[in-house]
């Protein structure tokens, strides 16, 4: 199989749109990216047009058309008929801007879609089959091919409109190189799988690159030929215009999406359904709603209405075809996926923390249908246990609620309105609050005094480490209060220091004590040496006056 679509790797962010919205989830996540599974995908090109990061890319095919022209063979375009709703402008104006490119001649691959309609009318009218398949969409005939081999029976053998057309090319001009222009991705591998046929497929936004780097402007001119019915091709039901239906052995039905296609592959396979012609389209609105159609400013009633009003009511005319050089083989081409036994999906649940089935939420977020589905996918090595967002989410909740929950401070969490959106353990129990739901969307002033988380509110500053006294509970905190403003929070942190507060004033007491008890040792010993500094005085006095008396005394005699 071509890898028709590459990946971007730094674009992929992890978001898994691409899983969720492919309908064989033929997409592999591994290491932080996306990667396609090329022998499972079909090809239908939703993960390209559904990427919201532009992770997937087409492989431009722009070069290798540029050296056909170079070859100096004729290179003539086979251009798909959903041209007119995406350029708004006729075949003739398409087919001027083309061969200003260097082009030999541009056809309408309208003209392979009446060949094809032509053998399928006979397919109806001379071999009676129970069941057709249409063989226009590569994207479903690999769906057919991979996913539902026992209908490979029921799908006709018959060359696409693209291969029809330019087969008929080489026919008439031996020499020449055909290139196919229109809105699809598969079609660049059903280029290469069947070789010979086209030699380079361009998708509308190659085209339109390429004539803005020519700087050659589309003529807004529109033509009409009555000889154009098979114009309808790229429409539900366009095929069914062009053909035959009046065979009332037959039911036909047009069936788009590749989801609805699944479901009537299902219905064929259970044996309900008989004598049916059934046009299948994998694109929704089939390829006027293709991948690769250009967006802007589009309508599928306006790109409707522009092929309607552009097609004839008549067949192209055409020399009659032998129904021998249209047939093509298709073969089943088996996915290599292994399919795990139920203990081994059983055992792989449990990781994802499903023990139960009420556990298995099946909400689709990972991109898988169900939570079992997921499990085979990562046996299969497609998906990683980390995809499940309610894995992920009640990881990351028991996580931050083990250490909300067990940090010894105090955390209330409050919206802009000042009502308590989360209370953790410890704050509970600074505040005496037997359970979280006693306080929970309340008004924090029926706990806390509201100011400070009025103030940061109103001053987008915060306050940190403030040592607060809560009286009604008898506690000191130091207290933080944090604005998120991201997410209009406010966070309040409390520590409780009580204890420290308590034992520092209890320093606070015996340091008085001790300084009062100092200052009475010190005044008492003042009086008693202010006492015995008496005392001497006196007994220095007595002792003066004797000694004089005594010393006169002796002086006398």
């Amino acid at each position: 199989m071509a890898k028709c679509l590459t990946l971007k790797k730094s674009n992929c962010k992890n978001c898994y749109k691409c899983i969720r919205h492919c309908p064989v989830k033929s997409i592999r996540f591994s290491g932080n990216q996306a990667h396609i599974i090329d022998d499972e995908c079909i090809l239908c090109g939703q993960c390209f047009v559904v990427c919201p990061q532009n992770a997937k890319q087409i492989v431009n095919e722009t070069e290798k058309a540029k050296v056909l022209l170079e070859s100096g063979e004729p290179v003539i375009v086979s251009l798909a008929p959903s041209f007119v709703a995406n350029y708004n402008v006729g075949i003739g104006a398409m087919r001027e801007a083309l061969k200003k490119l260097g082009f030999f001649d541009v056809e309408e691959t309208a003209i392979g879609a009446s060949i094809v309609k032509t053998e399928y009318d006979r397919m109806l009218r001379e071999d009676h089959p129970d069941i057709v398949i249409s063989s226009c969409c590569h994207s479903v005939n690999l769906l057919i091919q991979k996913y539902f081999p026992n209908e490979l029976q029921y799908l006709a053998d018959v060359l696409s409109p693209m291969q029809a057309h330019c087969a008929d090319i080489k026919k008439r001009y031996p020499n020449a190189k055909t290139v196919f222009i229109g809105p699809c991705v598969a079609k660049k591998d059903e280029a290469d799988h069947y070789a010979g046929i086209v030699d380079a497929v361009l998708t509308f936004e190659e085209l339109t690159n390429w004539l803005e780097e020519a700087k050659i402007t589309l003529s807004p001119e529109m033509d009409h030929d009555e000889y154009s019915r098979a114009r309808f091709f790229p429409t539900t039901g366009g095929i069914l215009k062009t053909m035959d239906t009046s065979n009332p052995e037959y039911t036909y039905l047009a069936i788009d999406g590749v989801e609805n296609c699944i479901s009537a592959l299902k219905d064929i396979e259970s044996g309900n359904v008989h004598k049916c012609f059934i046009e299948m389209s994998a694109c929704v609105g089939s390829c006027i709603g293709g991948p690769v159609m250009e967006k802007y400013h589009r309508s599928p009633v306006r790109d409707y209405m522009a092929v309607a009003d552009f097609a004839g009511k008549k067949d192209f005319k055409l020399e009659p075809t032998d129904p021998i050089s249209v047939r093509k083989r298709f073969s089943i081409i088996e996915p290599n996926a292994e399919v795990p036994t139920e203990a081994e999906i059983t055992a792989i649940l449990r990781q994802m923390g499903k023990f139960k089935p009420s556990d298995e939420l099946n909400c689709g977020s990972c991109g898988y249908d169900s939570c079992r589905a997921k499990a085979i996918a990562i046996y299969q090595g497609k998906a990683e246990i980390s995809m499940c967002l309610p894995y992920l989410k009640d990881r990351a909740e028991s996580f931050s609620d083990n250490i909300v929950n067990n940090t010894p401070n105090g955390i209330i969490v409050l919206n802009e309105n000042l009502e308590v959106q989360q209370i953790n353990t410890a704050a509970r129990k600074i505040m005496n609050i037997r359970s979280a739901s006693d306080i929970l969307g309340d008004q924090v002033i029926r706990i806390l005094d509201p100011k400070p988380f009025i103030e940061v509110l109103r001053t987008g500053r915060s306050v940190r480490d403030e040592r607060v006294y809560l009286a009604e509970y008898d506690k000191y905190v130091e207290q933080t209060v944090i604005h998120d403003s991201e997410y209009h929070v406010l966070i309040c942190l409390m520590r409780d220091v009580t204890d420290e507060e308590t034992e520092r004033e209890k320093k606070e007491s015996i340091s008085r004590q001790t300084v009062e008890i100092a200052d009475k040792v010190v005044d008492k010993q003042m009086r008693i040496v202010q006492e015995i500094a008496s005392l001497l005085g006196e007994t220095a006095a007595e002792t003066k006056i004797a000694l004089t008396k005594l010393k006169e005394s002796i002086s006398d005699e």
